[in-house]
């Protein structure tokens, strides 16, 4: 999950991507969703089944505490295994002491161009030393700049002998906030399919060619939007769909879709006359229970349900796990005793969206 905590930044870099719905404005995004509340990062981080968060911005150490907070808070849900990296220009040292003591695994320094070549005689060497004290990985992440191959040079050789675990080199694109300014620098794109810059691949691969005391890494921007996104949209499609969605390669779901205003006859013909499994078909609005949570464990949970269990012929539905709706498990019948119920949880699919559910008083 990528989590922008503030798009406040004391720098201006030129190349900097960030859109304008957040460049210097102090918002909040998990992913592209918009966060107002505690519960938004949580919800998007079990939509995707995220198993870590990178924090950005803007710059985060703008906003330390905030993004103190989130780590707290994304460390208690998940636990000490959710692994969070942060991107940062700042090497305040009180700052770093903040964001190890609150549970970040790794920093990343974005060493602004200008120090590149002498990045040995600069506030980030101590940065880098006090948060390897701490127990954090450290590592640098630039964007790759075609003209200033000499100074990236001296940059990875300065990591390496200073014991870095690794140097990201990002592919230098064009984003529709940074574009004008790309242009006015003189930079063109390398291909009609492509927002990278024309120039940046051929330096990449001399760098790569070399050998080197750490970890030298190139991230291109086809590699960030056909695998990092497309699989995390892959993971929100697995969580988020109903028996009868078809996921594509791409993520997408695809499904047949009756409008009106009674279907529920409809359903009741299609399962009988056309033999239609019922868990393929779906209704909004059918039915919904409340229900008392008796037990419960990671794998499924025992429930008294409120009301007639005959609208669990399907044998799947949700269990709703907070009022506002936007956090619940899919379940699978097991058992029924009476007014109680014995469900597993589906493999996958641990907070979706759904009006079809049995409510937890």
């Amino acid at each position: 999950m990528v989590l922008f905590v503030t798009g406040i930044c004391s720098f201006h870099c030129f190349y900097c991507p960030v859109s304008d719905e957040k460049m210097y404005k102090d918002v909040v995004f998990a992913d592209e969703k918009r966060v107002t509340r505690d519960e938004d990062v949580l919800e998007e981080a079990h939509a995707i089944q995220a198993t870590g968060a990178g924090i950005t911005g803007g710059d985060p150490l703008d906003a330390v505490e905030r993004t103190c907070h989130y780590i707290r808070l994304l460390k208690a849900e998940f636990g000490r295994g959710f692994h969070t990296h942060l991107y940062t220009m700042s090497t305040d040292a009180e700052k770093i002491r903040m964001l190890a003591a609150a549970g970040l695994d790794e920093i990343r320094f974005h060493v602004p161009p200008g120090l590149w070549s002498r990045a040995h005689g600069s506030a980030f060497v101590a940065a880098s030393r006090l948060a390897r004290s701490l127990g954090l990985i450290v590592g640098i992440e630039v964007p790759l700049i075609p003209e200033r191959e000499a100074d990236l040079v001296r940059l990875i050789e300065w990591a390496g002998d200073e014991g870095l675990a690794f140097v990201n080199l990002n592919e230098l694109e064009f984003s529709e906030a940074n574009f004008p300014r790309m242009k006015v620098h003189g930079y063109e794109m390398k291909h009609e399919l492509s927002y990278g810059v024309k120039g940046a691949d051929p330096v990449a691969l001399r760098i790569l060619g070399r050998k080197w005391r750490t970890t030298v890494h190139y991230c291109t921007s086809g590699y960030k939007d056909g695998w990092q996104l497309r699989s995390r949209i892959k993971r929100r499609a697995e969580t988020v769909a109903h028996p009868w969605d078809v996921i594509t390669k791409d993520g997408t779901l695809l499904k047949g879709i009756v409008e009106g205003s009674d279907l529920e006859p409809l359903r009741k013909v299609l399962e009988a006359t056309y033999h239609v499994p019922p868990n393929l078909m779906g209704v909004d609005g059918t039915w919904r229970r409340t229900c008392l949570l008796l037990d419960v464990s990671s794998s499924g949970a025992r429930l008294d349900v409120d009301g007639t269990l005959d609208v669990l012929q399907a044998k799947e539905f949700f269990l709703l796990l907070s009022s506002s709706g936007l956090a619940y498990r899919r379940c699978e019948l097991a058992w029924v005793n009476g007014d109680q119920i014995g469900v597993n949880f589906s493999k996958g699919r641990k907070t979706e969206k759904a009006r079809n559910v049995v409510t937890q008083d």
